[in-house]
């Protein structure tokens, strides 16, 4: 009979492997904005690289012209940044048990409970941690770019190793509450906030933003203005156990419980934010490891990449 180290190290990785497309949509059917990160196809993998390199798309190509017969020709280069680079983040996570764990649980309905059981632990863990890392300000060490530094409050920052505040073009559309001298309530979310705000990003119906979040309070607003009829949307969401209403365009959804921040909405482009992860590195499952001065087992299942914007012009938020 094979040994508890190696029958639990066994039951971790084949259940990992095997699983992988599940514990990636149990993470996204928790996070509205991961969510349509996936239904846009802007989870990327990629096989290395000392950065990540997305293009931008934030100005129109300048050589277009109207012409007659032989006039000159522009085929000059109008961009002077043509790409941001981001740094690869990396996560790691270990599903652990002591050898005296496993010698209790050597019997084979006892280690596949425990391999179970830590397994359910561990993605829970990750699920939450990775929700959280989604909107942070990327500010804590080796964190990835979250929310908070893709659509900044103050619109500025430098992302992407581009800073804002030379190149303007770079900023993210923010409606200050404060600023434009607006109490937020029910009677004045719709048209005192979230309406200028989409004027600002609306590029037609095929340029604008796709997907609005809110926390706990900005999202009771916006569904008590809608006391004439609610619509809500679509059968994706809530088939991922996500309830949406609609905004023009947009779906309007709580993510409250993600980790986003209080009193903030955010209007996304969702076609210009994406997460690429290394195709190495997707939750992949390590050899198992063994302490040389403790008795136990530790199975590192590892992820590494980064989330990214090539427009954060096309991006708001509300802020008080």
């Amino acid at each position: 009979m094979a040994s508890p180290n190696s029958t639990f190290t066994e039951l971790v990785s084949t259940t990992f492997r095997n699983h992988k497309k599940e514990i990636a949509d149990n993470v996204s059917n928790r996070n509205a904005l991961l969510k349509r990160i996936m239904q846009k196809g802007n989870y990327e993998r990629e096989d290395g690289g000392l950065t990540i390199v997305t293009p931008l798309d934030y100005a129109e190509n300048s050589t277009y012209q109207r012409y007659s017969d032989w006039d000159t020709l522009n085929i000059g280069a109008s961009d002077v940044i043509s790409a941001a680079e981001y740094q690869w983040r990396q996560i790691a996570l270990n599903v652990v048990s002591s050898g005296r764990e496993l010698r209790i649980n050597s019997g084979e309905n006892r280690i596949i409970k425990l391999a179970k059981g830590k397994m359910k632990n561990a993605i829970r863990t990750f699920n939450n941690n990775f929700s959280e890392d989604i909107y942070s300000d990327g500010t804590a060490s080796n964190q990835i770019n979250g929310l908070q530094a893709l659509v900044a409050d103050a619109g500025t920052g430098t992302v992407g190793g581009i800073n804002s505040s030379t190149f303007t073009f770079w900023q993210n559309t923010i409606f200050d509450l404060s600023t434009e001298s607006v109490t937020i309530s029910a009677s004045t979310i719709e048209n005192s906030a979230m309406l200028p705000l989409w004027l600002d990003l609306d590029r037609g119906p095929d340029d604008c933003p796709d997907l609005i979040v809110a926390d706990n309070t900005y999202y009771q607003y916006f569904e008590a203005s809608q006391v004439s009829i609610k619509r809500y949307v679509d059968a994706d969401m809530a088939n991922g156990g996500m309830v949406s209403l609609k905004y023009k365009n947009a779906d309007v959804m709580y993510d409250g419980n993600s980790g986003i921040p209080a009193a903030h909405m955010y209007f996304l482009n969702t076609q210009y934010i994406g997460l690429t992860v290394h195709k190495d590195a997707d939750l992949e499952v390590m050899e198992e490891q063994r302490p040389i001065n403790q008795d136990g087992v530790v199975v590192p299942v590892v992820w590494m990449g980064n989330m990214w914007c090539s427009n954060r012009s096309q991006q708001g938020v509300i802020v008080a």
